[in-house]
């Protein structure tokens, strides 16, 4: 079902000030955005205008009492200059699942899919052509009612901006396990892409690097034994032969992309494992000779494969030549790029 979305294009476009070769990560913005309202149990006024600054009182109950929530998505360049996305529906399905956890009102999936798809037809000028650059899209709701009081709020707001961006990580990564911070427990809103969780992940992950590390690798709030997943990303191991990745327990974000990696490693013959490991068997792989590979997933990253671990006084070095990661990879970009056949029906070109 399409939507009646308003579009009002900005007068002035900052197109072309910008530097396509030289994005700052996460400073840079698109010209529009998209914005609803929730209100009197329903979502209202859905439209697209120019990218200003949003009046917030400061009794907004998300400032006070937590109530946000975001995804993150690509769009890249196909065939003939055609925008696409990568799975949106998953991303309206898991916001909505963030919403279910935080007390918060669904969103429509139609009304998610649609507004990305418009937007991105608005700004279709600032992906970035560049080979591992893209636009990232910052889908976010948060309770805007002004109120001083613990229960769920009654107005939302729906929100949408574009951010152009390059390379996440231009080389391979050094995690750091860490054993004293939590990211998420039994029971929390791990699960949830709740803009807490990444609050609290802050002090730990500047920490680590200043350790010289770029990432936390997060092990489970008991026993700090258990793996969970990194700072940014799902993680992997490849040891002897197959793969393992922590299975998503309530307390792990369901990777879009790591779905999309399990997929293919199936689909190239690998046997994938989801289940709980430990870091103690991870440092006895490496012992043994037997972890051949290490990278994460996500989003901003698509695939970062992994240099070091470090744990306690110890540091893994991981094998130099990452030939499945590698694969993995330039599977995802070129289908993502429309140079590879997908099979999967993951691309959605984005039409005026």
């Amino acid at each position: 079902m399409g939507h009646n979305i308003t579009i009002t294009k900005t007068e002035a476009s900052r197109l072309a000030t910008v530097d396509f070769d030289n994005i700052p990560l996460g400073k840079t913005f698109t010209d529009h955005m998209f914005i609803c309202e929730y209100e009197d149990g329903k979502w209202t006024n859905p439209r697209i205008e120019p990218l200003t600054l949003i009046p917030t009182h400061p009794a907004a109950m998300a400032l006070h009492y937590g109530q946000a929530i975001f995804e993150g998505m690509k769009a890249t360049v196909g065939k003939n200059n055609t925008p696409l996305l990568f799975r949106p529906e998953d991303n309206a399905k898991r916001l909505n699942l963030s919403a279910d956890r935080m007390g918060m009102p669904e969103i429509p999936e139609t009304l998610f899919v649609d507004a990305v798809k418009q937007l991105v037809a608005v700004e279709k000028g600032w992906i970035p052509p560049q080979e591992g650059s893209a636009l990232y899209l910052r889908p976010f709701m948060y309770a805007d009612e002004p109120f001083i009081g613990m229960r769920a709020a009654t107005s939302y707001k729906f929100i949408v901006i574009c951010s152009p961006a390059g390379p996440f990580f231009t080389k391979k990564i050094r995690l750091f396990a860490e054993t004293t911070y939590i990211r998420a427990a039994n029971g929390g809103t791990g699960e949830a892409k709740a803009a807490g969780n990444y609050a609290a992940a802050i002090v730990p992950t500047e920490k680590a690097k200043a350790k010289g590390f770029d990432q936390v690798l997060w092990l489970d709030a008991n026993e700090h034994k258990y793996i969970q997943e990194v700072g940014t990303m799902n993680i992997f191991f490849k040891i002897g032969g197959r793969f393992i990745t922590p299975s998503t327990d309530g307390s792990i974000l369901k990777g879009i992309t790591r779905d999309s990696v399990i997929t293919l490693l199936k689909d190239k013959g690998f046997e994938v494992e989801e289940r709980p490991i430990t870091i103690d068997e991870v440092i006895g792989y490496h012992k043994e000779g037997m972890l051949e590979e290490v990278f994460g997933t996500g989003t901003a990253v698509a695939i970062a494969m992994v240099a070091t671990i470090g744990y306690k006084d110890e540091e893994l070095v991981l094998p130099e030549e990452n030939p499945v990661s590698e694969d993995i990879m330039n599977t995802i970009n070129e289908i993502k790029a429309q140079k590879q056949e997908d099979p999967y029906g993951w691309i959605i070109p984005v039409t005026e």
